[in-house]
């Protein structure tokens, strides 16, 4: 467990850890402190009485056991991304707040296991994500707090293959709740075929083999399965039955969702190139992307009045205008052109991010407002 290497300095001890493989090293120094010859570890220091009992040496590498696998479990987390699983309750919440106002009455099992469907299906996407696009990731020298990947493969902080057996389980999780939802919840093919879909795509999006976001079709996907297909989850569990309000509640989120993702991937796109991951950014150019991310906001919001004049209901809308002020930041920063400006690509897709939670936050607000004074 020890190994003692004698120099003119002092004696090194080198405790090794054989579950981590870590190595923990300690020295002896010979000078005196305080009228004592001290043990040393890092900048924790034991007298030598308590450093010849084996105890002590036990406790240290206990200690540091401890501390490298709270390492690891952080890292395993780290790269679930779990601060991204925020929009999935939100957007499930949305669905199931449509339905409560067009007059269902709320079935707590389909909420439970519809948000077990949809989160285990957002994590899996984050693992499967890390591990399939590794390569891009670690070609990536200019990633930021929302694109890149999570950088936790990249550093070597947990296995490669831990990500991938733990997409798995967790699709099989998905799986599982879509089984108990399709059977026992909300029997039919209609919940089935929901929630098939949306897992298939999901997991389509960067897995094999159709690899979508290498197509130019993974921002198209991503706007289907998180900003549409999941309010219409929580919609249908709670009706038994599709519905046109949801739909009509979704589109602008989608145009939300479907900028987000350009906006994450400026920063990528030299890293996306190298790994032969044609995004649209890289499909298109960067500069041909910028127009396409104003189209698809201005459009988002340009098409409101239809929305409203063909049954959203005048709330749900007008509490879109609430970011009008994002908005028009976001069309400042484009003007500026931060989305070429690596020093700007956080910022610029934080705000992004900010308008996509918004927008969701102000429509889930307004149909919670409408149920209250119906």
């Amino acid at each position: 467990m020890t190994r003692e290497e004698s120099s003119q300095r002092g004696t090194t001890i080198t405790l090794s850890n054989k579950f981590t493989n870590l190595s923990h090293k300690a020295r002896i120094n010979p000078t005196k402190l305080g009228g004592e010859q001290n043990f040393r570890w890092g900048t924790y220091c034991v007298k030598p009485s308590a450093y010849h009992a084996p105890g002590v040496l036990y406790v240290w590498n206990e200690v540091g056991s401890a501390v490298s696998f709270l390492s690891s479990a952080l890292a395993f987390i780290k790269l679930g991304r779990p601060h991204f699983l925020v929009g999935g309750f939100l957007l499930h919440g949305l669905g199931v707040t449509i339905a409560l106002y067009s007059g269902a009455s709320l079935n707590i099992s389909a909420l439970f296991w519809g948000q077990l469907a949809i989160t285990a299906t957002q994590l899996m996407t984050h693992y499967a994500n890390d591990y399939f696009d590794l390569e891009a990731d670690r070609a990536n020298l200019t990633p930021t707090q929302w694109s890149g990947g999570s950088r936790v493969l990249v550093k070597s902080a947990v296995p490669e293959r831990l990500a991938l057996f733990t997409a798995l389980l967790l699709a099989a999780i998905a799986a599982t709740a879509t089984l108990v939802l399709s059977l026992v919840v909300r029997p039919g093919w209609t919940t089935f075929l929901l929630l098939a879909v949306a897992q298939l795509a999901a997991w389509s999006y960067s897995a094999p083999p159709l690899h979508l976001h290498s197509r130019g079709l993974g921002e198209l996907t991503t706007a289907f399965v998180v900003t549409l297909l999941t309010p219409l989850t929580g919609y249908v569990l709670q009706t038994g039955q599709f519905g046109v309000l949801p739909l009509l509640a979704v589109i602008p989120l989608c145009g939300f969702q479907f900028a987000m993702l350009l906006s994450i991937e400026f920063p990528d796109a030299e890293g996306d190139r190298a790994a032969n991951k044609n995004t649209l950014v890289i499909r298109l150019g960067m500069r041909r992307a910028a127009r396409l991310y104003v189209i698809v906001i201005c459009a988002a919001f340009a098409i409101l009045p239809l929305l409203i004049l063909v049954g959203l209901p005048l709330g749900a809308g007008l509490s879109l205008i609430l970011l009008t002020p994002l908005v028009l930041l976001l069309l400042w920063q484009v003007r500026r052109g931060h989305w070429r400006n690596p020093r700007y690509w956080n910022g610029f897709g934080f705000h992004t991010i900010l308008l996509l939670m918004g927008g969701i936050t102000a429509e889930l607000g307004a149909f919670i407002l409408l149920i209250g004074i119906r």
